[in-house]
């Protein structure tokens, strides 16, 4: 994944999104059924790398598991949305949105802004698995 850019959809404009700081918002979490409270989140955008190790089949229609299992993990986040129509219809760049509960989680994530973010395999007692790598 590389050029991750910020990314401001027009429903952070709305009363349901308190702005925190410069790209990052407080809302309610949109799995009330789960978490019944609020949460962070900030929308990011980015393109996926196909020739990179997990993003062989990447596309904005088609996240892969890898690199974005990778983010989650890393940053301590949750996806809260795909942002469907706009993955559909883009060629390129994908469509994002992270929450967490804890800010610094999402202040972390936003370091990527203007980065790379990519999987290296390796090998280990014959098992594969992989490390992320931040540029």
């Amino acid at each position: 994944m590389k050029n991750f850019q910020n990314y401001t959809p027009e429903k952070y404009s709305g009363t349901d999104f308190q702005m925190i700081e410069e790209g990052i918002y407080l809302t309610k979490c949109p799995y009330k059924t789960i978490f019944d409270r609020e949460i962070f989140v900030t929308s990011l955008t980015f393109e996926m790398e196909p020739e990179c190790y997990g993003e062989e089949d990447a596309s904005p229609r088609n996240f892969t598991q890898v690199p974005i299992e990778g983010i989650l993990d890393e940053f301590d986040l949750f996806v809260t949305d795909f942002y469907e129509q706009l993955n559909e219809t883009s060629e390129t760049i994908c469509y994002q949105e992270f929450g967490s509960f804890e800010l610094a989680d999402i202040q972390k994530l936003r370091t990527l802004i203007g980065k790379r973010f990519y999987a290296v395999p390796y090998m280990e007692n014959g098992e594969e698995y992989y490390n992320m790598v931040t540029e």
